[in-house]
């Protein structure tokens, strides 16, 4: 028999690679490795950076620019096309006159198909009005629980707007705020966002003006569907929340916590203040590279290092120093070599050590000491480095160590100083860099340079250098408390999910840096601190500092203090501001009234939860748990929900300066291409990013984006397994969920048109009894799914709840219950009853269990139901307040005899199905045989009409074989010899007999020349895809596109020639 000659092939072939796929399996982890050496002291510093990649910052580039070749080559797969092509849907708009904040009207007849804009109006204005997100309604909740629920949304900057990365944290938080909200908890999510951004003064108007009439960044979070209380709406600038952070500062002062002292701090030259840790961008060079600074009318060469000659004084000899920034030798105040390093040792050819010599400044004159210390590098070009301890943090802390003075020849401005000399004094760095190397050359003194590869500090809101310099600044001593945040964890109070991270968060805090707090910005929280001067004070006397809740305050401590009267004492305010993420770090109880003891307070603190992205596991997360515990006793919240990180299609980190950034609106309403080229154009890019950027988008969107809906959206982000790797999202996935609310649709219009008018309400859920093998089954199905989402929502695990309800909505519900429904409205009037109530609930539940994912085509659907609601009158009036489903209402539904009988059902069905494709049968119905054991026997005939129905044939005839015990009742003639033959599993197989008019042998022969073609090629993608496994570095996304090529491959063989 030729068809089970070639499923036996098929077969063998699959069962191989899954050998191979198990064979090849591997197991991988990530480590932490530690940035800085444990006998080193932990000096203040703006830079508390988080544990450094192990991968060389080479490789890291290399794969990026592997990246970028990828794209701008113009080379895709064919599986690319099907991705990118579709076709503009029709746009139905919702019409009816509907004032701001009423109901909609759901009356009006159903559109044909499905139209986010149709859908999603008029819904969230409805919500809002109502206060249906307010944690007062949860008292009129007939299943109101005792328990509460309260989180705040990560704060997005208040002049920016909304990418994809905060998509998915809305998307997250509000299915986990909408469920527990429909379990009865009595919940708050407050909306809020900081004031960071903002650097010069001209724009402080306009932002105020943008605040109060604007607020972009909320209304965007509304189109998003988020269910927060916008009553409660908090901005770091408020009045309130400002008190917060004065009242803050003042309690952290009193207790030691924060100090001021001089320490190196980044510096943005171009905004003329301290920067914060998120501030800074990491730009990786693997040689020279010419850049753009701003200040300069030509690019700066980065990327080289250049080495010079000291001349050792008293000595004939000399020592070499390498540098990346010879501009900086003029702070120089050392020389430092490694102790062990022989070249600096009693030699044949250095008569004597040079430990201890000094060395002559060629333009200052000064001497130099040669110091040794085991923290230089000695593979680092000539092993001797100059140290300038102003203007780096490792020479800053040699100069700790060794009692050096700091001479800083760079000013914030970023031109050089007085110390520098005349001829320096004033010039922009960058142009004194040349202007040095000029001055070495001419005294004989340089020595060469070199290529070199290096990782560039860059200012993310200016495009600046950083410059490291030293400043009298505010800091945070955070030992201790950072002490307490790791015992937090390790005691079980802080859950980390995944608690991978909790590894992360002890080996970052245990070796964590004093945080610099001050900021010299026109914009933000001026620092409650005062300088104090007394009558008799002079220039040259130690700064006296006060700190208050206001100034009055501040006078009266300092009176106290020094023994004055206040009114002889002159206060001025420190001009600095606070850190933005100081205040962030507050938001978690200043957002609920703190320092008052306010109901909300009292209530809804500590939030229950904190979910954000794992990118802000140090910047803000750890400084919540610190300022939280240390300024309120408690921790801020229980648990830690990170996410990952949504990057584009090709493994692209999402940001400003790729400009691969999408806005979750673009994919909402849908864009063109050459808007989305518009909004590239009007960026800041490097040429090679932006040609990069213009080159992705026309290969990734050449007709757009097309409008997929909110619904999709969030759907579709929250498929993604989020505490795993990085996101990769797709377009493709947001379009394949809005066929998936198209779906939703037409089956609410089968179910209408099942349930005729109203007159004749639908049974309770109670006493809705499934009589019929197909209502059993699909009832327990459905008990079944509740039951997973239960369990994935209680494990925030949120792509297990999205896949078991799009399984059972599109496998369960469309393919099976209702096609077989729809085949027998001969049915008694008792029976239809039934099926009616069985069906209404299945849909009814169902919209509910999608509800968090898809809140607006839920409520537009759920509405239309209603009256048909066994009891519509005592139900809340929205879906978002409806109980959310429970395994335990469904008891009386739980069917698994069923759900496993009714899995060999579907593989017959699936088998006959593909026989009728080989055969290229489309409208004829022919008879089947299945031969079969007894116990698969009993399973068909129980589920007769649903294997009809499904696998289109006129009959189903039972055959065991000879020697099988099989009752009387099921005995059948053997099936007909010619007929084409399918293997379900190794005891049954389906026989179809052949109709008139098909070439059997035709068939087989198309069949076998494909299966010849396709076998070899996939041999090859699952050779190639064993090596990739095997290999741990092969990129996730280079893997992703085997396995694209591999599964189209894989599935045309298992669905046409088996």
């Amino acid at each position: 028999m030729p068809c089970v000659w070639l499923c036996v092939v098929v077969c063998v072939f699959l069962r191989m690679w899954r050998a191979g796929r198990v064979l090849t399996a591997r197991l991988g982890g990530r480590g932490a490795a530690r940035l800085c050496s444990g006998t080193l002291p932990k000096p203040p510093s703006s830079t508390s950076s988080p544990a450094l990649s192990s991968r060389p910052q080479a490789q890291k580039q290399r794969r990026r620019r592997e990246r970028e070749e990828a794209i701008l080559s113009g080379q895709h797969s064919p599986a690319e096309d099907g991705v990118l092509g579709w076709s503009e849907k029709q746009r139905i708009e919702y019409t009816a006159h509907t004032a701001p904040g009423t109901k909609k009207d759901t009356s009006l007849p159903l559109p044909p198909s499905y139209s986010p804009e149709y859908v999603e109006s008029s819904w969230y204005q409805w919500w809002e009005k109502e206060g249906f997100f307010s944690p007062e309604q949860h008292e009129r909740l007939p299943h109101a629980v005792d328990q509460t629920f309260s989180l705040c949304i990560p704060p997005p900057n208040v002049t920016g707007s909304l990418h994809l990365g905060h998509a998915l944290t809305v998307a997250v938080e509000d299915a986990l705020v909408r469920w527990r909200r429909m379990q009865g908890h009595r919940v708050l999510w407050v909306p809020g966002c900081d004031h960071a951004g903002i650097a010069t003064q001209e724009f402080l108007r306009e932002v105020w003006k943008w605040k109060n009439e604007g607020e972009e960044i909320y209304q965007q979070l509304r189109s998003l569907g988020a269910s927060l209380d916008w009553s409660r709406a908090c901005f770091t600038m408020d009045p309130a929340f400002s008190r917060a952070v004065s009242e803050a500062f003042v309690r952290l002062a009193d207790s030691g916590r924060i100090y001021r002292s001089e320490a190196l701090v980044n510096w943005s030259c171009a905004l003329e203040s301290a920067i914060s840790d998120i501030e800074v961008d990491s730009k990786d060079l693997s040689g020279p590279t010419l850049l753009s600074v701003p200040g300069y009318d030509n690019k700066v060469e980065f990327g080289t290092m250049l080495t010079f000659a000291y001349a050792i004084e008293g000595h004939d000899g000399e020592v070499a120093v390498s540098t990346t920034r010879p501009e900086t030798m003029l702070g120089d105040v050392a020389v430092a070599v490694h102790p062990e390093d022989p070249r600096y040792q009693a030699s044949a050819s250095l008569m004597e050590a040079v430990h201890g010599k000094q060395c002559r400044h060629p333009f200052t004159s000064r001497l130099l000491p040669i110091i040794t210390d085991p923290l230089v590098d000695m593979e680092l070009g000539t092993g001797a480095v100059k140290v300038t301890p102003a203007h780096d943090h490792t020479d800053f802390l040699l100069s700790q160590r060794h009692s050096l003075p700091r001479l800083t020849v760079i000013g914030g401005d970023g031109n050089m100083t007085t110390a520098c000399g005349q001829w320096l004094q004033g010039v922009k760095r960058f142009d004194a860099r040349q202007m040095v190397v000029d001055a070495l050359v001419e005294r004989k003194l340089f020595r060469g340079k070199k290529n070199h590869a290096m990782t560039l500090p860059v200012c993310s809101r200016s495009g600046d250098i950083i410059e490291p310099l030293l400043k009298k600044q505010w800091f945070i001593s955070c030992d201790e408390m950072a002490k307490k945040a790791i015992k937090a964890v390790e005691d079980g109070q802080l859950q980390i999910v995944p608690h991978y991270y909790s590894k992360t968060w002890r080996n970052w805090l245990s070796n964590i840096s004093d945080w610099c707090i001050s900021r010299q910005l026109w914009w933000g929280h001026q620092i409650p601190a005062y300088q104090v001067q007394l009558p008799d004070s002079t220039h040259t006397q130690e700064e006296r500092w006060v700190w208050g809740r206001s100034e009055d305050e501040a006078r009266q401590r300092a009176a106290v203090r020094y023994g004055v009267k206040p009114e002889d004492i002159t206060l001025t305010q420190d001009p600095d501001v606070l850190d933005t993420w100081f205040s962030s770090g507050l938001f978690p109880f200043a957002m609920l009234g703190w320092p008052e003891q306010t109901p909300d307070l009292q209530h809804f603190y500590p939030n229950s939860l904190l979910e954000t992205g794992s990118d802000l596991v140090f910047f803000w997360v750890a400084r919540m748990v610190m300022l939280g515990t240390e300024l309120t006793g408690q921790l801020p919240f229980k648990q830690v929900l990170f996410h990952s990180m949504v990057r584009d299609k090709h493994g692209r980190k999402m940001s400003k300066s790729l400009g691969n950034v999408i806005n979750p609106l673009d994919v909402i309403h849908g864009v063109s291409l050459e808007r989305l080229q518009e909004k590239v154009q009007e960026g800041n890019l490097e040429p090679r990013e932006h040609l990069v950027s213009m080159e992705a988008q026309r290969k990734d969107f050449p007709k757009g984006i097309p409008q997929c809906g909110t619904d999709a959206l969030r759907f579709a982000l929250c498929s993604h397994k989020m505490q795993g790797e990085d996101i990769s999202l797709s377009i493709s996935e947001v379009l394949s969920c809005r066929h998936f609310c198209n779906k939703m649709w037409q089956t609410l219009k089968f179910t209408l048109g099942v349930l005729g008018d109203s007159s004749t309400p639908v049974t309770t859920l109670e006493q809705t009894a499934a009589v019929g093998s197909m209502e059993r089954w699909v009832c327990s199905r459905l008990y079944s799914t509740v039951l997973q989402c239960e369990q994935g929502l209680e494990a925030s695990e949120l792509h297990t709840v999205t896949s078991a309800l799009h399984s059972f909505w599109v496998h369960s519900l469309c393919d099976v219950y209702m096609v077989r429904s729809n085949s027998h409205s001969e049915q008694s009037v008792g029976a239809q009853q039934g099926v009616r109530s069985v069906l209404f609930h299945c849909v009814s539940m169902s919209l509910a269990l999608l509800s968090p994912f898809m809140p607006f085509i839920t409520e537009e659907l759920w509405q239309r139901l209603q009256p048909f609601s066994p009891a519509a009158a005592a139900v809340p009036p929205t879906l978002c307040l409806q109980p959310y489903p429970r395994s335990s209402q469904l008891a009386h539904w739980h069917f698994p005899d069923e759900e496993r009988d009714f899995l060999l059902v579907q593989e017959v069905i699936r088998a006959a199905r593909s026989l009728r494709a080989q055969c290229g049968m489309t409208k004829e119905k022919p008879a089947m045989w299945a031969v079969c054991s007894p116990s698969q026997a009993q399973v068909l005939l129980h589920f007769g009409s649903a294997v009809w129905t499904l696998s289109r044939i006129s009959s189903l005839h039972i055959h065991c074989p000879d020697g099988a015990e099989c009752p009387p009742a099921l005995l059948s003639t053997p099936p007909p010899t010619g007929s084409l033959v399918a293997v379900v599993d190794h005891t049954c197989q389906l026989h179809l007999h052949i109709q008139s008019g098909v070439d059997v042998d035709k068939r087989v022969q198309q069949l076998s020349l494909r299966r010849d073609r396709l076998l070899p090629k996939l041999e090859q993608l699952l050779l190639r895809q064993q090596e990739q496994d095997s290999q741990s570095k092969v990129p996730a996304h280079i893997r992703e596109q085997t396995d694209s090529k591999v599964r189209p491959a894989r599935l045309y063989l298992v669905h046409h020639l088996s």
